[in-house]
């Protein structure tokens, strides 16, 4: 008897979660990395909950206080993906039950001192002890302008796709920790490390683009510039092209990459960039890159978004390359 196949992480979301979101047009039926709730005068709260577990999304060996700021870091990336101004965030901590005090301090003193860097603060959750794995859940709080707030569904036909940074650093990175790439100088390891261990929220850059009024999609590469994508097309009912040559890469990646060209799977699909993914009309790149320049990130044209559906990435000779693991999966 054959076993019948699990649902994926998002099948599982549609088929149960979503219904119990039905009718809350802020919830966008769950196929967004944000709800969005209307508060005030002209303004509306954007929430984002992420959770990290030991073992999944970190190797489990890392300093607390790098463990804590990117916990925080990557649901505040979420925020800088739809232009939110950072309000303040919840934590649930489930810790294990041999935990020691001295690491549950450094793991505060990390949230403290990106507290400090970002401009928020805990306003409350829970704490509660486990014999399983350290696991730790973060909802974070902004407000944006009412109606502004860039969705993933709202790109149009012959939008231009433009990512911030440079792609593929992260999943190199923890190639590098795990002892899976040698060869290459200090300085590039340690880029590559960095870039894995404490990421960067875009969080002046997404304000600046949402204020430009160019932004039409917008989400932030977690799970890999092609899955990603690939969410944008979905909820779009778009296809998208991207070429290879154009995805903005380090001077460390590069080099990985020319010791280990496999990798070019890495930089497609390995996840955890925590750049913005965007689109806006073809006429509004330079509006874009301009907007982007004045915060001191740079932003990259890689392609265009197309009818059909799926993502499609092409080399230099035109030819399609194929991504057998566009990002991951946690089922």
């Amino acid at each position: 008897m054959t076993a019948k196949p699990r649902p994926s992480e998002f099948e599982i979301i549609a088929r149960y979660f979503a219904p119990l979101a039905a009718g809350v047009p802020g919830a966008a039926s769950l196929g967004d990395d944000v709800a969005l709730i209307a508060v005030g005068s002209g303004e509306e709260l954007v929430l984002k909950t992420d959770a990290i577990v030991a073992g999944v999304h970190f190797i489990g060996d890392e300093p607390a206080q790098l463990i804590a700021r990117k916990l925080l870091r990557v649901n505040l990336s979420d925020l800088a993906a739809k232009g939110a101004r950072p309000l303040g965030y919840l934590l649930a901590a489930v810790f294990p039950r041999d935990i020691e005090e001295s690491w549950i301090a450094d793991f505060a003193a990390g949230l403290a001192e990106d507290q400090s860097q970002y401009g928020l603060a805990l306003l409350g959750g829970d704490t509660t002890a486990t014999p399983g794995p350290l696991t730790l859940s973060l909802t974070a709080l902004g407000t944006a302008a009412r109606g502004r707030t860039p969705r993933r569904g709202d790109a149009k036909r012959g939008d231009s796709i433009l990512v911030s940074g440079t792609i593929g650093d992260s999943s190199m990175g923890l190639e590098v920790v795990r002892g899976r790439l040698g060869g290459l100088t200090p300085t590039a390891a340690r880029h590559l490390r960095e870039r894995y261990r404490l990421p960067e929220p875009r969080l002046a850059l997404g304000r600046a683009l949402v204020e430009s009024g160019v932004v039409h999609a917008s989400m932030d590469i977690s799970d890999g510039l092609v899955a990603d994508l690939g969410h944008i097309c979905e909820q779009s009912g778009l296809s998208a092209e991207i070429y290879w040559d154009r995805i903005p890469l380090s001077p460390a990646a590069r080099a990985a990459l020319d010791l280990r060209p496999e990798l070019r799977s890495r930089v497609l699909g390995g996840g955890e960039d925590y750049e913005l993914l965007i689109t806006v009309g073809d006429h509004d790149v330079a509006r874009a890159i301009e907007a982007a320049a004045r915060t001191g990130v740079p932003l990259t044209a890689i392609g265009t978004m197309r009818a059909g559906a799926g993502v499609t990435v092409r080399g230099e000779d035109g030819a399609v390359i194929a991504v057998p693991n566009p990002g991951f999966q946690h089922f």
